[in-house]
C-alpha cells in the first residue's frame, strides 16, 4: 500500500511539473527559430504563400522563420515529417488541398488526418477548365455541348491533384461527358500541351499561371469552379453561370502543427498568420495572381479542413482513383 501511494504521488508531481514546463514553454514561444517545411518545390504556389508568410512572422514574432522545401509523394513527404515532428511549434507543414485529397486517395500514408492541428487556411483559388485560344467554344457551357458527340481529352499536373478530380468529377457527374485524363508531370508541360492543342482543355487552380495566361490572352477561360467570378479575371464565368449549380471546388494553401502542440501555440500562430494577410501587401500580392485571402480563426480553420477531407474523400471514392 505504501508503494502504490509512493508511486502515485511521483506520478502526480512528474505530471504536474510537466504541465508546469508546457505552460512555461507556450509563455515564452517562440524564442527560437520556426520552420516552415514546404510540401512541394520552390516556385510554385504553396512556396510563394509560405515565403509571405514567413517573412510576416518573423517581423511579428521577432524571430527568424525558415522555409524549407520538401517536395515529392504528392505532398506526403513534408506531411509526414511534420507528422512525426515534436509538437513544440518550430516545425510547420506549409501544404495545399492535397493534404485533404490524399487522406482518402493514397492507399498508404505516412500521417492521418488527426495528426495534424489545423493553424491556418490562408488563401485559396477557385479551379478552373480552361483551353487554347483557337478552340471554337466561346465558354464552358458550349464546350460542353460541342463534347456531347465525343470524348474529350483533359490534362492536369497529375494524378490525384485537386485539379485532376474536380475536372474529371465534374465532367462526368455534372456535364456528362466522356473525358480521358491525360496527366503530366508538373503544370508548366500540361500548360504547353495545351497552348498545342495536344489536348482539349486543362484543369487547373486559376490562381498563379492560368490567372496571368488568361489575361494575357495565351488561354482562354472557360469557367471556373466558384460561387461568385474572380476578381483578376472577371470576364470568365463560373460553372453555376452556364448551367451547373451546386459544384464549387478551390484550391487552398494551409499551415498545420503536430496535433500534439500546446493549444496557446497554435493560437498565437494563427493570430500572428491572420495579421500578415490582412496585410495590405500581401493581398494586393495574392489577389494580383487570383488568391483569395482568408482569415479564418483558428477552429473554423480546423472545420474547413475537415469539411474538406470529406468533400474531396467522396468525390475520389465516387470516381474509384487510388493511389499505392
Amino acid at each position: 500500500m505504501n508503494y502504490a501511494l509512493r508511486l502515485a504521488r511521483t506520478l502526480a508531481v512528474a505530471m504536474l511539473a510537466a504541465l508546469a514546463a508546457t505552460a512555461a514553454h507556450a509563455e515564452t514561444y517562440p524564442s527560437s527559430k520556426i520552420t516552415l517545411i514546404v510540401a512541394f518545390a520552390p516556385g510554385g504556389v504553396a512556396d510563394t504563400v509560405a515565403r509571405l508568410i514567413g517573412q510576416g512572422l518573423s517581423e511579428k514574432l521577432h524571430q527568424t522563420v525558415v522555409v524549407e522545401n520538401r517536395g515529392g509523394a504528392g505532398g506526403n513527404i513534408a506531411a509526414g515529417i511534420v507528422a512525426r515532428a515534436q509538437g513544440d511549434g518550430y516545425t510547420l507543414l506549409v501544404t495545399t488541398t492535397a493534404l485533404a485529397i490524399n487522406a482518402t486517395l493514397h492507399q498508404t500514408n505516412p500521417f492521418k488526418p488527426e495528426d495534424f492541428a489545423t493553424v491556418a487556411i490562408a488563401a485559396s483559388s477557385p479551379e478552373a477548365l480552361v483551353t487554347s485560344p483557337d478552340n471554337p467554344a466561346k465558354d464552358l457551357a458550349e464546350f460542353v455541348r460541342m463534347a456531347k458527340d465525343k470524348p474529350v481529352t483533359f490534362g492536369s499536373a497529375g494524378v490525384g491533384s485537386g485539379s485532376h478530380v474536380e475536372a474529371e468529377y465534374f465532367l462526368k457527374e455534372f456535364a456528362h461527358v466522356k473525358a480521358i485524363h491525360v496527366p503530366f508531370q508538373g503544370g508548366a508541360p500540361a500548360l504547353n500541351a495545351t497552348l498545342g492543342k495536344q489536348i482539349d482543355l486543362l484543369a487547373t487552380t486559376l490562381g498563379g499561371a492560368a490567372a496571368a495566361q488568361i489575361k494575357a490572352g495565351k488561354l482562354k477561360g472557360l469557367g471556373i469552379a466558384a460561387e461568385k467570378r474572380a476578381g483578376v479575371v472577371p470576364d470568365v464565368p463560373t460553372y453555376a453561370e452556364q448551367g451547373f449549380p451546386g459544384f464549387t471546388a478551390a484550391s487552398w494553401v494551409g499551415v498545420f502543427a503536430p496535433a500534439k502542440t500546446d493549444p496557446k501555440i497554435v493560437a498565437t500562430l494563427n493570430a500572428a498568420i491572420l495579421d500578415v494577410i490582412k496585410s495590405d501587401a500581401v493581398q494586393q500580392r495574392l489577389t494580383g495572381i487570383g488568391f483569395d485571402t482568408l482569415a479564418l480563426p483558428q477552429p473554423q480553420a480546423q472545420a474547413m479542413f475537415a469539411d474538406e477531407i470529406g468533400k474531396w474523400g467522396r468525390m475520389v471514392k465516387t470516381l474509384g482513383l487510388s493511389v499505392k
